[in-house]
């Protein structure tokens, strides 16, 4: 990630997704996140992400999820865990339990458009036995 990235990052989030629809509950400050699939070369879905806060300290929580999500697919996103990495990062001694609370909010809404965009799961396969039991108790 550069600084360019992190410039555009931010400066993508225009008024347009500073909205309700784009806020994060549960963070203490205003943050705003929009999430957006591109497809790579090999045609697989990738997410991108963009956002903003009214606090600095929260916008550099922002750049280092950007830098452990974005351009990933939603099963590498639902892969990763952002919680572990800003502890093996020493961060998670440096932030208030508030802050903290709103880096998981944060988390959780990368995580939650994710699993809105993630492949969908073939259905288990059924055993003709399995069949063959629910037939007896119909």
């Amino acid at each position: 990630m550069t600084l360019d990235t992190i410039r555009s990052d931010f400066a993508f989030l225009d008024e347009t997704y500073r909205t309700h629809r784009y806020k994060v509950r549960g963070c203490a400050s205003q943050v705003w996140l929009a999430t957006e699939t591109e497809r790579r070369a090999d045609g697989a879905a990738m997410l991108r992400f963009q956002g903003d806060s009214d606090a600095h300290i929260v916008r550099g929580l922002i750049a280092i999820l950007f830098a452990i999500y974005s351009g990933k697919t939603a099963d590498d996103v639902l892969g990763t865990d952002a919680q572990a990495i800003f502890a093996e990062l020493g961060l998670k001694e440096h932030v208030t339990p508030q802050r903290s609370n709103g880096f998981a909010a944060m988390v959780e809404r990368i995580r939650s458009d994710a699993r809105a965009m993630a492949a969908p799961r073939p259905e288990p396969v059924r055993h003709a036995a399995s069949r063959s039991l629910e037939l007896q108790r119909s």
